[in-house]
């Protein structure tokens, strides 16, 4: 049994599909399905249950269950023999490649490159800016290493660690703008404001919850990918956007101000990546580099 096919299978398993399970190996559909079949022929034991004509959702067997824990440790055991080896080489090389949305933890990202280069000046960064939708499709490509991003994980296709900081959900506004001089921003203040609001919508009710009414009852003038256009419509009289603090720099001679609303919003953060996967050695290294410095920030 090859450790390529068990990685093929912790794919199909993870994905509860061979379709997307191939699209995320970057397979061929029947290649994939010829290798799992393949596979059961080996074993004398059915491993999946697939669906019906009109569904593509597979399911493990009693047999696929016992294969995937002891398939997950088999290959646990390889990458920490890797790890080991890898170690021992001083010359590491590479590239890491990191999807996130427009948030200020960007900047511990950039610590944790900053001091791996001291060691490691060959390791390269590769940062993927777009909204939560965007960094978990470059994820399940296997386009990006690793994602940084907000609310609920699902753990049963994405390894996740949190971190310790949050983002505090505000408004971004001209110095002129008569909701400037208030410190904070309540709902009542937009009711009746143009805004400008993320492209992803309303995260799950919470925005219609804290606003008190529902989209379709606000003047949303437009949407955005990232909050750095908005700043420019923002600049330019169209309105009001909703977004995190210390994205848009409003310091200095800038004509923008930022004001966090009230009742108080704030949104976690998690860096993920996908189950059973195999890091490259510069991946590696900069994984461990991250957990070292999450477990500082613990201390304080």
């Amino acid at each position: 049994m090859e450790l390529r096919v068990l990685q093929y299978f912790l794919a199909v398993a993870r994905e509860q599909s061979i379709v997307r399970a191939a699209e995320s190996l970057h397979l061929s559909q029947p290649t994939l399905s010829t290798q799992i079949k393949a596979m059961e022929e080996e074993l004398g034991k059915q491993l999946l249950i697939r669906g019906t004509k009109g569904s593509r959702k597979v399911t493990l067997t009693e047999e696929g269950m016992i294969l995937r824990k002891r398939a997950e440790e088999i290959l646990n055991l390889v990458q920490k023999t890797e790890r080991e080896i890898s170690l021992s080489d001083q010359v590491i090389v590479g590239d890491v490649y990191i999807g996130t949305g427009e948030t200020d933890a960007v900047r511990f990202i950039a610590k944790a490159a900053q001091e791996i280069y001291r060691s490691y000046p060959g390791i390269h960064y590769h940062i993927a800016s777009g909204n939560a939708q965007f960094v978990i499709e470059q994820l399940d490509k296997g386009l990006i290493d690793f994602g940084i991003v907000f609310g609920a994980i699902n753990q049963a296709k994405y390894n996740s660690i949190q971190m310790p900081f949050k983002d505090i959900w505000g408004v971004l506004m001209r110095q002129d703008s008569p909701l400037a001089t208030k410190k904070m921003i309540a709902p009542e203040d937009l009711w009746d404001k143009p805004l400008i609001v993320s492209q992803q919508g309303d995260n799950r009710g919470a925005l219609s919850a804290w606003m008190k009414k529902e989209m379709s009852e606000l003047e949303i003038v437009a949407t955005y990918n990232l909050l750095f256009n908005a700043s420019l419509m923002v600049e330019e009289g169209l309105g009001y956007a909703i977004g995190f603090d210390k994205i848009i720099n409003t310091s200095g001679s800038s004509n923008l101000c930022f004001r966090p609303l009230t009742p108080k919003r704030e949104a976690g953060m998690s860096i993920i990546w996908k189950k059973y996967q195999v890091f490259s050695k510069a991946s590696e290294k900069f994984m461990q580099k991250m957990k070292e410095l999450l477990e500082a920030a613990d201390t304080f």
